[in-house]
């Protein structure tokens, strides 16, 4: 009888799946809590090297809660998420799976010495729990991060509102970098059909957190007209919300931190693109802010004639300040996260005498993610793909991540042999074109880094 990864890599059929025995233990790219305190006392940045934390081995096979599934991942990706678990900042993750461990038997599960990370799969589902109604083996499925807890009331309405929400694969265990990883059903979302492994695997997080920022109605539904300042825009979350101030009829002003960036935000359509270095914002975000934002500020109102509506923010530290006050009179900031520092510094004259707004956002729920996904199905949004590792390479890939030396996403090759394998639609993605969906991979590929002070318009 063939093992269950051979029989996902074989295109087996439902029957075929449910014949094959789940192994007793998988592959996977883990944390161990023994490690939690190696970065404790360093000082250099140059030591803090994730390459130290993330190991690659065998980790036991969980039991299967009534409401979840498990997924033969065929390809995950990275997101910052990894990086701050490897670092083991601002807090060490194996505190939340303590935490989380003590709420009944099947969260206990979590509460290991190990913590197999990633927030970003596709993959196929090879079992699902008795209470699971809507997906049965042999769906093709991408993971919303989000697990929450559906018994709350309020995630009726909103389930990232739900006291008991996580985010997979970071404050949970049994993630996304393995040969399989185990979700709840509720976050399961059908397959793009036109897409590859990886292509698919590389959007869910950063999507749906930039849709819920921008459309939804829990950020800051933009519209028509709207012009956007996006900041890292050739980064994840970034590149998905260029697309996305598009498609809604916005003007998206990104800000970057090369020449070679900026070419390839000008090729994906935004419509103003500012090197940071010529604003006086480094790479960590050195300079004045006070400063900065006044040169940002002079560069959109020439080019554009008005001051933003909308800044997308997740660097946090470095750029908060510049944010709330280059957004107009009225005007808003939606924060997801910060990247360079949580602790924020800003004039608050700013804010309430010009009635500005700060909105803070997290994933998305549900409805958004699958919102977001029929966006991606329908060839709106394409994938930020800028390259693909193979699993067994995670700590290399997620060092990447965490040296920005990356334009887009970085993906991983888990059961997946090989890039290009999963595609189902390929009139729908002739449709979309080629051109469109690897334009990250080749930019990556003939790109060189390029200088400073770069401004272009469209």
């Amino acid at each position: 009888m063939a093992s269950l990864i051979e029989a996902v890599q074989h295109g087996a059929d439902p029957a075929e799946l449910m014949a094959c025995e789940v192994p007793e233990s998988y592959r996977a790219v883990f944390l161990r809590r023994a490690d939690e305190q190696l970065f404790h006392g360093s000082e250099s940045p140059g030591d803090k090297d994730v390459r130290r934390t993330l190991h690659v081995g065998e980790v036991p096979m969980p039991e299967l809660a009534p409401d979840e599934a498990l997924v033969a991942v065929m390809s995950s990706a990275v997101n910052y998420n990894t990086v701050w678990s490897a670092l083991y900042e601002p807090v060490s993750t194996f505190r939340f799976l303590r935490q989380f461990g003590r709420q009944d038997r099947w969260t206990a599960r979590h509460d290991c010495d190990y913590q197999v990370v990633g927030s970003d799969a596709a993959g196929v589902v090879v079992r699902v729990g008795s209470a699971v109604r809507h997906w049965s083996p042999g769906d093709p499925v991408v993971v919303n991060p989000p697990y929450i807890d559906e018994q709350d009331p309020v995630s009726q309405r909103d389930g990232m509102m739900t006291n008991g929400m996580l985010a997979w694969g970071f404050e949970t265990n049994f993630g996304a970098f393995g040969d399989f990883a185990v979700v709840r059903a509720s976050q399961l979302v059908p397959k793009p059909p036109h897409l590859s492994w990886e292509e698919a695997a590389c959007n869910t997080l950063c999507l749906g957190t930039s849709y819920r920022m921008l459309i939804g109605d829990n950020g800051a539904r933009i519209k028509a007209g709207d012009i956007v300042l996006i900041w890292g825009a050739a980064g994840g979350l970034g590149s998905y919300a260029v697309q996305l101030v598009r498609q809604a009829g916005g003007i998206a002003v990104g800000v970057v931190g090369s020449t070679a960036k900026a070419d390839l935000m000008d090729r994906l359509g935004c419509h103003l693109v500012v090197d940071r270095n010529s604003v006086g914002l480094g790479d960590a975000g050195e300079g004045d802010p006070g400063s900065a934002w006044k040169a940002l500020g002079s560069v959109i109102r020439k080019e554009l004639g008005e001051d933003p509506h909308v800044a997308f923010e997740h660097v946090g530290k470095a750029t908060f300040e510049t944010s709330v006050n280059v957004v107009r009179r009225g005007g808003t900031v939606v924060t997801c996260g910060s990247s360079s520092g949580y602790q924020h510094a800003y004039d608050n004259r700013y804010l309430w005498m010009k009635l500005k707004r700060i909105i803070g956002s997290h994933g998305a729920n549900a409805d958004e993610a699958c919102e977001a996904n029929r966006l991606m199905r329908l060839g709106m949004v394409v994938p930020a793909l800028s390259r693909v590792y193979p699993l067994h390479e995670a700590p290399e890939a997620t060092r990447s991540v965490q040296l920005n030396a990356h334009e887009g996403k970085v993906g991983l090759l888990n059961l997946a042999t090989a890039e290009g394998q999963g595609v189902t639609d390929q009139a729908l993605r002739q449709q979309v074109g080629e051109e469109r969906l690897r334009l990250f991979r080749d930019h990556a590929a003939g790109s060189s880094a390029g200088s400073a002070g770069a401004v272009t318009g469209r």
